[in-house]
Order: structure tokens, then sequence, then C-alpha cells
């Protein structure tokens, strides 16, 4: 729902796309839970977005965005920032990647070197952030409340890192590799935002150091100009404005690793309501998601013939079919899938459905290559990471 609200006008400069205001419209959103209320903000690059917070900058992607195709536009992808001192100025021309650590040649590459002098990858993959839906949570976790639009999914072209460590040349004893960007914290005692990766995932040849999403250069409020990108995995991996790689000989024990961005170290990455995890593990894969993106709780829809649409994902094991229902789950029936992008893609899937006049409860259902699907009844965890729950749309066929 939008309504008249008041808005405040905020600066961000920022160096290479030249300097601009926010300009912040006169307009809300209402997220359909408690204190959902939320402004319509502009940044620089993007088009009015849900704005959660100004500083750091955090946005969410409207939820209608997704039905306008497989492929999230740049200026519609969500934006997450942790720590609020983040760069607002970069030269392209004198940035340098530095790779240091357990490696027998340290190196110094500028964005040019990384483009002229190593393979070239393509890969469409979904980013999605942890708390992703977090709004949702019952009982309510605390964090950033969002809705469902903190994800996207995006044609990613850059530089394998396999290719890059494997220049430098690790060390037979290396155990992770960390990262790092140019944001950082604006008082001394606040951490670092740095992640890192086993050494056997990170010289998988799919993780990439990303220069360019969907054919042109990096947003800059999504990475600008270099980004990791981890398919398959949560954002939270997904450094932006990297400029720091670093092999090491033993396990990563920052804050961002060690305590946060944790979950239950169980089958479901869950608790009973209230409960604290007896052990955790590092946030990993992405679950297998599906959603409908045509269709919005209390849509009003003629009877009959009702076409419904939507997209699915998972952490790259691949979508092998998509089930809807009507009557809230009793019964399913099977949606023909889109074009397959690649496995950790978004994935398209289409159904028409017979809706008599009264209310009706729909629900999509994704199943992977693994026989993995969604669950009927939500999970729950402390941080209210991993929502991957059968989400219901309730209609009114006239």
């Amino acid at each position: 729902m939008l309504k008249a609200g008041g808005a405040t006008a905020l600066g961000l400069g920022v160096g290479g796309v030249g300097a601009s205001s926010l300009a912040a419209l006169a307009d809300t959103v209402t997220l359909p839970f408690a204190n959902g209320e939320r402004p319509l903000v502009t940044y620089p690059g993007k088009r009015p977005m849900i704005g959660l917070t100004a500083r750091p900058p955090q946005l969410e992607t409207p939820f209608s965005v997704f039905n306008e195709g497989v492929i999230t536009p740049n200026d519609a992808f969500f934006v997450r920032y942790h720590l609020a001192d983040i760069p607002l100025n970069i030269d392209p021309e004198t940035f340098r990647l530095e790779v240091t650590g357990n490696v027998a040649t340290p190196l110094s590459l500028s964005l040019q070197e990384l483009k002229d002098n190593f393979p070239v990858r393509e890969i469409v993959a979904v980013n999605q952030c942890s708390g992703n839906s977090r709004g949702f949570v019952e009982p309510r976790v605390a964090g950033g409340q969002l809705g469902n639009g903190a994800m996207g999914n995006a044609r990613w072209r850059g530089v394998p890192l396999k290719a890059v460590l494997e220049k430098a040349g690790l060390a037979p004893n290396s155990v992770q590799v960390s990262f790092a960007g140019l944001d950082g914290p604006v008082i001394p005692e606040t951490p670092s935002f740095a992640k890192a990766l086993d050494v056997a995932h990170a010289t998988d040849g799919e993780v990439m150091l990303a220069y360019s999403m969907n054919g042109t250069d990096l947003p800059w409020l999504n990475g600008f100009p270099l980004r990791l990108v981890v398919p398959g995995y949560f954002g939270t991996y997904w450094v932006k404005h990297l400029n720091r790689i670093t092999v090491l000989d033993k396990e990563f024990d920052g804050f961002w690793m060690k305590s946060a961005y944790r979950i239950p170290d169980n089958a479901c990455a869950c608790t009973e309501p209230g409960q604290a995890a007896a052990k955790t593990v590092p946030i990993n894969l992405l679950p297998v998601r599906s959603f409908i993106t045509n269709l919005e709780t209390g849509a009003k829809v003629p009877a009959g013939k009702v076409a419904l649409r939507g997209i699915a994902f998972d952490g790259g094991f691949g979508i092998t079919g998509v089930a809807v229902s009507t009557d809230g789950g009793q019964s399913w029936s099977s949606a023909s899938l889109g074009p397959d992008l690649g496995r950790f893609s978004f994935r398209e899937w289409t159904a028409t459905v017979p809706l008599s006049k009264g209310e009706h409860v729909l629900m999509c259902r994704a199943t992977n290559a693994r026989g993995e699907t969604q669950p009927l009844q939500a999970r729950w965890n402390p941080a209210g990471y991993m929502r991957n729950v059968v989400e219901a749309t309730r209609v009114v066929a006239v």
C-alpha cells in the first residue's frame, strides 16, 4: 500500500558515477507484517527502493520487480552494507586488488590487469541476503525487518578466483582465504567486515571476482569496481568493493565468521522458538525456495482460468520442479518450468489454474535435483535466517 508520508532528503556523493542528492519520495510502502511501514527512497543509480536504513544504506527491492523477469535490473537490485563508512570516491585507474598471505608471490592487480590477464567467466546467480524475509518470522527476532525483496538474480562477469590464487601460488598448508573491501567501521571498536572461504571452495572455479553486472560495470552500491561472487551461498560472503584477499594457514577467526552469521548445526538450521542452538556453523548454501510473483495477497481476479507466474531457486543443485496449490496445500498440480539460465539462477515457472468464485489460498512449492523441497511450516532460529517455508498468497476470485 502506498500512502503519503514525510521523507527527509539525504545526500550521497559517489565518485565515478557523479555526485548526486538522494531524492526521497513522499511515499511509503507497508510490508505485510507488524511495524512494516517503510519509506520509498531513491539513491544514485537506483529506482525507488524500500529503505530500511540510511547509514549505511540498506535498500530492499519492491517485490513487483521480480515479476518483470528472472534477471533483476541493476537499478532495482537490493543493497546491503554492514558498516557505515562506505567508500564515496574510488578511482578505477588507481584501484588495486592486493593478494597476500600464505602465497608464493604476493600480487597487486589493477582492474585492467584483471580484465586483460586472466580468463573471463560469466554466470547467472542469485544473491540473497541472509536476513531476507526476517520480518515474517514468528516469534519475532532482532535484526533488519526485511520483506521478501532482499534478493536478486544477475548475470555476473569477471575472473575466476581460482585463476588469481593460482597466479599467486598457494602454499601447500593453506586452509582458508579471507576477503575484505573498502567499506569500514566508523569507530575503531567495530570489527572490520571480512569473510572467509575454505581453500577448496575458493578454488572450485565458480567463485568469481566480478567487475560486471548485467552487461555493465558494477553499480556503485552493489560493489563497484570489484566484488566477490559466491554462487549458491548467501550474500554475506559476496564482499563489495573488494580490495584485499589474504590466504591463511589456519581458520579465519574474525567476528563476521566466528560470531556473526551463524546457524544451528542441524539438518533444518532451526531450534524451538526462543531457544539458542547447542552448536552453530557459518551460514552457507541457499535452501530451495519459490514465490508467486504476478499476484499479491488481497488481489481480486476473474473467476475461471487464472495464470500464475513465479520464480524458484536453490543453492546450486538446480530446480527440477514446481508444484502449485489453490486450496492451501491440500492438493497440488505441476507448473511448467521456463528457460534454464544455470543452476544458480532464478528459474521462472508458469501455471494456469481454475478458480471458482470466492477466496483461495495459492501456494507454490519447489523441488531441486537432490529431492529437497520447502517445508509447509516455517522453521525458527534466533537470527531469523534461512526462511524457505511455502508462502501463501490469498486472493479472491470474482
